[in-house]
């Protein structure tokens, strides 16, 4: 074994990020919102990041396999996930639970309370994920510690990420605007962009627009799930009014019913390029699939290979959003790849509130990809803040593929400090995103709109 390639630190930096009031199904985002900086560090004196979220789970779950992965090589990839669940702390309890009766949830230190902290069959705020399990949780850690030891046998061995992946297939990834309803600043206070507010198809529509000339996207996603259903497909028409032949994608992260589904789906029948969780679960999906010609896609009732057989068999969707913060990391993203391909499911990419870390992952899988067959989602142009030393820059929607070594991105140590303080400096409000309690913050009287 090349001593070069043992890791012998890692270090984990908990952020706090600033984000934009935008608005979606379970509320509001949160001024901040908590991130997760993976670096590991090899006896060649190489740093490798990865990024993922930053909520206390996810804490929960990174510090003990940190200590574990020391003395190990960053070329085991595939022996992470075995150390992940054998360093997770809340494992022995969770057996416990299965050979007995009832629900778990896990709470400790770093971790929130209630629906954030618990281990349950409910929405996972942090990327609107469908039911929150274990598996999953560790799933998303497991992504980010891949993505260093990758980052760190690229920069020794000279070569970039999607070298090691196999080889890129494209020179630039294509990305879609990621379009939301928003207010024009966070009630109580917090960072203040110059977007302005979007709570109607105007709004959008200049949203879009702005979009559209600064960084050239050639498609749009608008978030849904927030305003009635009528609203929502208006602001749908006047974006095709507004850039005719564009390709149009909506997502209401399972906040319809059926009927309301295929309502929707008749009245954009022709002008989506695909609807994306109308409404939770398979059975839900393939009874709107079975009823409509519009394309059904998701980042919600697959989002795990134990997932695949049924929305599959069911025809419950036609295009899955991979995302390599759920599926394990870039490799398990290949294998979800592979697996559309041979089934002929399509293919796009989801993204969450990442930093530059994560979208230098997100370009380097998928310049990997063969069949890539739609735009991939990013919220960076949200994001304000950032711990890389360079921006990445959209030119016609896309972004080039880096052929630098590794994730081809340095850390800027001040910018990570910083945000680190900020993190510290919280009194555990904002350490677990919560949309629902920001937007019962602003409005006490606030439920989830069900259609």
């Amino acid at each position: 074994m090349d001593a070069k390639l043992i890791v012998d630190e890692v270090r984990l930096t908990p952020i706090l990020i600033s984000d934009p009031p935008l608005l979606n199904v379970q509320g509001v985002h949160q001024p901040y919102t908590p991130r997760l900086v993976v670096e590991v560090i090899t006896r060649g004196g190489v740093s490798g990041l990865g990024e993922t979220y930053g909520d206390g789970v996810y804490l929960d779950l990174a510090r003990p396999l940190a200590e574990a992965l020391p003395g190990r090589s960053v070329t085991d990839v595939n022996g992470l996930f075995a150390l992940a669940e054998a360093t997770d702390p809340g494992r022995d309890s969770r057996a416990g639970a299965r050979s007995g009766s009832g629900s778990v949830s896990r709470s400790g230190p770093g971790s929130g309370s209630g629906d954030e902290a618990g281990v349950e069959a409910g929405v996972d705020a942090g990327g609107l994920r469908g039911v929150r399990t274990a598996d999953k949780l560790r799933l998303s850690v497991v992504s980010a510690f891949e993505t260093a030891c990758l980052d760190a046998l690229g920069k020794t061995l000279g070569l970039p990420v999607h070298a090691l992946l196999g080889g890129k297939v494209r020179d630039s990834v294509e990305f879609s605007a990621y379009l939301f309803y928003r207010w024009a600043t966070h009630p109580a206070g917090g960072p203040v962009d110059d977007w302005g507010a979007a709570l109607d198809p105007a709004g959008i529509v200049a949203q879009a627009r702005r979009f559209d000339r600064v960084y050239g996207f050639p498609s749009f996603k608008l978030k849904g799930g927030v305003f009635a259903p009528e609203q929502e497909i208006a602001a749908i028409r006047a974006l095709a009014e507004e850039f005719p032949g564009r390709p149009l994608r909506l997502d209401p992260n399972g906040a319809w019913s059926v009927a309301t589904s295929l309502a929707v789906a008749r009245e954009l029948k022709g002008v989506l390029e695909y609807l994306e969780d109308p409404a939770s679960g398979t059975d839900a999906m393939a009874e709107i699939a079975a009823g409509t010609g519009v394309p059904l896609a998701t980042n919600m009732c697959v989002t795990t290979f134990e997932e695949v057989p049924e929305a599959f068999a069911k025809g419950a969707v036609r295009i899955v959003l991979c995302d390599h913060h759920y599926w394990g990391g870039l490799g398990r993203t290949r294998e979800l790849a592979a697996l559309c391909r041979t089934y002929g499911v399509g293919l796009s990419m989801h993204s969450n509130t990442h930093l530059g870390i994560s979208l230098a992952a997100m370009t380097q899988a998928a310049a990997t990809l063969p069949e890539l067959h739609h735009a991939c989602d990013t919220h960076y142009p949200w994001q304000t803040e950032d711990v890389v030393t360079t921006r990445p820059v959209f030119r016609d929607g896309r972004l080039t593929v880096s052929d630098a070594p590794g994730l081809g991105v340095e850390l800027d140590r001040d910018a990570l400090a910083a945000l680190h303080r900020r993190w510290l400096d919280d009194d555990g409000t904002l350490r677990n995103r919560d949309d629902a309690a920001a937007m019962r913050a602003a409005n006490p009287e606030w439920t989830q709109g069900k259609w």
